[in-house]
C-alpha cells in the first residue's frame, strides 16, 4: 500500500502523469482522497511560483470523498482519469460558486454562476477539481503577469515568462504540481505557455469542445479550450473526456473515427509533412535555435518514415493581423460591459492594464462594417491557407520563433490593438494561424537550449486539420525524443 500521505511519496508522485495516477487509483493503491493531499503539499511547497490563485481545497476533498466512497474507481465505473487532482484556469473554465476573476482587476471579486460544459465534462470523468490558475487579464497577453494576482513564475527559469494566456497552468504542470491542467488558446495560449515552460499543448481543433451555456463559440471561432500535461496519453484521455457538442451549439466537429487515447496506439500511416521555419508576419529572422529545432524534428519524421518537404503556405498577413486586431477590440469591449454589470458602475480606466484599456476604447469605436470586414478576412485566409497546403496532410512549423521571452515584452500597451499585435507575433508567428483556419495545432518540447537564462525549452509545432493524426505523430515523436522524465529547477521538492 503506497501511503502518499507520507511527505516524501507525495512528492515522487509529481514525476506520474495522470493517467498513471488514475490506475494506482483504480488498482486501490492509493485513494482518490491520498491523491488531492498529495498534490496539495505539492502545491504548498511551489507557492512561490504564483501558478493557483484561488484554492478550493475543501470542494476538492469533498468531491473526492465522494469518488473514494462510491466505490466507483475500484469498480471501474469512470475513465482512465478519474481521481486525479486537477487545476482549471481562471478563464474560460467557470465552475459555479468559484472565483472568477479572469486575471482583472474590475472583477476581483466576481464569482461564476455557473458552471462551463467543458468543467462538466472534466468533472464527470472524475477530476478532482481544488484550483484555479493565473492567467492575464482577459486572456489579452501571451504571457502571465497580471497586475491583480502578479506574475506567475516559469519553473525553468525566474527571468523568463511561462507564457500566456494559460501561463499558471503551464508553470503547475512544468513543477510537478499537478500532472495537468486546463488551458484555453485563442492565438496561441496553450501552445506558448507548453513551448516556454517544456510542455505537450494541444489546441483541439474549431468546434471540437463546447461553449455551453454562456456561447456558441469565442472570437469568432478563433478560441478553443484543452490543457497542459506532460505527455501525450495524458492530452488524448483529456481530449476524449471533453469531445463533443452541448445542446444547441451552433456547429461541431465531425465525431472522430475512433477514442484519441485509442488512436496514438494505432498504427501511424505515412505522412505529407510540409516544414517552415521562417514566420508567415514580417518581422526579425527565425532564432538559429529554433530553426535547429524544428529541421531536426524534420529529419526525425523523415526516420520515421513520413515524406518532408521545405515550404509554406502565404497568407495576407496585414489582414490577417488587422483582423484578429478588430476582433479583439470587440471581446474587450464586450468583457468591459460584464464588468460594469458585475461592479454597477462604469469601470475606470485604472481598474484595468493598460493594454487591456487601448483594445476596450477601441471597441467602443469598432463599426459594425468592420467587424464584419474582419470576420470575412478570417474566412478568406482560410481558404487561402487550406488551398495552399492541398498535397500536404500536416505543417511542421516553431511554436516560438524567439527562445523564450523576457517578462514585460508580451503585455505592453503599444499604442494601439495591432500594434500590439505585430509585436506578439514578431515572437509567436505560426501559432495565429491555426486559431484562424481552425485548424488543431499541438507545441511538443522536443529540444532544450544553454541561454544566460539556464537550459530552456524549445516548442516545435505540427498543424493538421484534425486532432489525430497530431497526436499519433506526438505520440511517435515522444517515444523517438522522451522529454516528460526532464526536471526544470523550479520543480516541486519536499523540503
Amino acid at each position: 500500500m503506497i501511503r502518499v500521505m507520507d511527505t516524501r511519496t507525495a512528492f515522487e508522485l509529481a514525476g506520474t502523469d495522470a493517467m498513471g495516477q488514475a490506475a494506482l487509483a483504480a488498482s486501490g493503491e492509493v485513494s482518490a482522497a491520498e491523491l488531492l493531499e498529495a498534490a496539495i503539499l505539492r502545491l504548498e511547497a511551489g507557492r512561490a511560483l504564483n501558478a493557483v490563485i484561488a484554492d478550493l481545497f475543501d470542494r476538492g476533498r469533498a468531491q473526492a470523498a465522494a469518488l473514494d466512497a462510491s466505490g466507483e474507481l475500484r469498480a471501474g465505473e469512470v475513465g482512465p482519469l478519474a481521481g486525479v487532482p486537477f487545476l482549471l484556469k481562471d478563464l474560460g473554465a467557470s465552475l459555479a460558486g468559484a472565483p472568477e476573476a479572469m486575471g482583472s482587476r474590475a472583477l476581483r471579486t466576481h464569482v461564476a454562476c455557473e458552471s462551463a460544459w467543458i468543467v462538466e465534462r472534466y468533472l464527470d470523468a472524475g477530476l478532482v477539481v481544488f484550483g484555479k490558475t493565473n492567467t492575464p487579464e482577459w486572456g489579452n497577453h501571451c504571457t502571465t503577469e497580471p497586475s491583480l494576482f502578479g506574475a506567475t513564475a516559469n519553473p525553468w527559469s525566474p527571468d523568463v515568462t511561462p507564457g500566456g494566456s494559460s501561463g499558471g497552468s503551464a508553470s503547475a504542470v512544468a513543477a510537478g504540481i499537478v500532472p495537468a491542467a486546463s488551458g484555453g488558446d485563442g492565438t496561441g495560449s496553450i501552445r506558448v505557455p507548453a513551448a516556454c515552460c517544456g510542455l505537450v499543448g494541444l489546441k483541439p481543433r474549431r468546434a471540437r469542445t463546447s461553449f455551453a451555456p454562456g456561447a456558441g463559440h469565442g472570437l469568432e471561432g478563433l478560441v478553443n479550450e484543452h490543457a497542459l500535461t506532460r505527455t501525450v496519453r495524458d492530452s488524448a484521455a483529456l481530449l476524449d473526456a471533453v469531445t463533443g457538442a452541448g445542446v444547441g451549439d451552433p456547429y461541431s466537429a465531425p465525431v472522430p473515427d475512433m477514442p484519441f487515447l485509442q488512436a496514438i496506439s494505432s498504427p501511424t500511416p505515412p505522412q505529407r509533412i510540409l516544414m517552415a521555419t521562417a514566420s508567415p508576419f514580417p518581422g526579425p529572422a527565425t532564432d538559429p535555435a529554433v530553426v535547429a529545432a524544428v529541421e531536426r524534428t524534420g529529419a526525425l519524421l523523415a526516420d520515421l518514415g513520413h515524406t518532408v518537404e521545405a515550404g509554406a503556405p502565404t497568407i495576407d498577413a496585414d489582414a490577417v493581423a488587422e483582423a484578429i486586431a478588430v476582433l479583439h477590440t470587440v471581446s474587450n469591449a464586450q468583457l468591459y460591459d460584464l464588468a460594469r454589470s458585475h461592479l454597477g458602475w462604469e469601470p475606470r480606466e485604472d481598474e484595468f492594464e493598460p493594454s487591456t484599456w487601448v483594445m476596450v476604447r477601441e471597441g467602443f469605436t469598432t463599426t459594425g462594417t468592420e467587424y464584419a470586414g474582419a470576420i470575412a478576412a478570417i474566412h478568406a485566409q482560410t481558404r487561402r491557407f487550406a488551398g495552399q497546403m492541398t498535397g500536404h496532410d500536416v505543417l511542421l512549423v516553431p511554436t516560438l520563433l524567439t527562445p523564450v521571452p523576457p517578462y514585460r515584452l508580451l503585455d505592453q500597451p503599444r499604442g494601439s490593438t495591432r500594434a500590439f499585435f505585430d509585436v506578439e507575433f514578431a515572437t509567436t508567428g505560426w501559432t495565429s494561424l491555426a486559431n484562424v483556419t481552425g485548424w488543431a495545432a499541438v507545441s511538443l518540447p522536443l529540444a532544450f537550449t544553454d541561454s544566460d537564462d539556464g537550459v530552456l525549452p524549445i516548442g516545435v509545432q505540427l498543424m493538421a486539420p484534425d486532432e489525430a493524426i497530431l497526436l499519433k505523430l506526438a505520440a511517435q515523436l515522444e517515444v523517438a525524443v522522451p522529454w516528460a522524465g526532464r526536471r526544470p529547477p523550479g520543480w516541486v521538492r519536499g523540503l
